[in-house]
């Protein structure tokens, strides 16, 4: 990009070494323990945690992107997220959606200056979260196999991609956006997060035909990374390293979530363009 501002300094550790395993893995242990419980207990205890994780993601996605009016761009962009969050959990979508739209469109009226566009788009970003997590959990049909399935899928291919890029190193993939990321991690990655994602539907699924769902999740996998490779382009526009400092040593909710959004809302779309937004879950499995 030009005009585009130096990045931080890269401290990436080299690939052979596995020096912030323990921080990851800390981190990661907390977020699993969290993210299971609140899917298993389901309702409004689901839609609270990822309402507060979007709320997170809006206030990381202002804070780097700047401008004027910082404290209405927080708070303004909550309130459409908690909307947005509150019509999907009533099974308001397409008011969700509208609401949605309007929200981020006011925003960028609202605030002036040269990243306004930017400041639009982070409202966007934090509510989509919601709205896809909300519409998948809540299908009439598979709705917990669902997020079970995209956990899966994105915890295994980030995982594995990071130690397959460690261990096999080799080009990389993106190296101006991403340094330490390669092809051989990406690729080790979005398999086995595919398998991981086919292993645990088996538990659930009587009839399951594996290679669809396997090309689902090498998709669904590839997404993930590329929403991981935005954000990373994103901090380097506007010169950050993290998007903040909420999960202590390991920065912030979007570093965390990134894939995991990017990969959500894909599901929820495919899945209600095949079976309807009501049982958008079921769309993804029944081939």
């Amino acid at each position: 990009m030009s005009g585009v501002p130096a990045a931080p300094k890269d401290t990436t550790k080299p690939a052979g070494m596995l020096g912030d395993l323990g921080p990851r893995l800390a981190s990661g242990v907390v977020m699993i323990a969290l993210a299971l419980s609140t899917l298993i207990a389901g309702g409004l205890i689901f839609v609270l945690f990822w309402l507060a994780a979007a709320l997170a993601i809006n206030w990381e996605w202002q804070r780097m992107t700047g401008g004027p009016h910082a404290l209405l761009r927080s708070i303004g962009g909550g309130v459409v997220v908690v909307a947005v969050g509150a019509l999907a959990a009533l099974g308001q979508i397409d008011a969700a959606v509208l609401v949605l739209v309007l929200g981020a469109l006011a925003m960028g009226g609202l605030v002036r200056g040269p990243s306004r566009i930017w400041n639009a788009g982070g409202v966007l970003y934090a509510g989509v979260l919601v709205l896809a997590v909300t519409v998948l959990r809540h299908s009439i049909l598979s709705g917990f196999e669902s997020i079970l399935w995209l956990f899966a899928i994105v915890w295994g291919t980030d995982i594995m991609a990071y130690f397959g890029g460690r261990l096999i190193g080799g080009p990389k993939l993106w190296p101006r956006v991403s340094p330490s990321k390669t092809w051989s991690g990406f690729l080790v990655g979005i398999t086995s997060g595919a398998l991981l994602g086919l292993a645990v539907l088996s538990f659930y699924a009587v009839e399951l035909y594996p290679a669809p769902i396997i090309g689902l999740g090498l998709l669904g996998g590839a997404i993930a990374q590329g929403g991981d490779l935005f954000e990373s382009a994103l901090k380097r526009r506007f010169g950050f390293k993290d998007s903040s400092h909420l999960i202590p040593g390991h920065g912030g909710a979007m570093d965390r979530l990134d894939g995991f959004i990017a990969a959500a809302a894909f599901a929820a779309v495919f899945g209600a363009a095949r079976a309807g937004v009501a049982a958008a879950a079921h769309g993804l499995f029944v081939w």
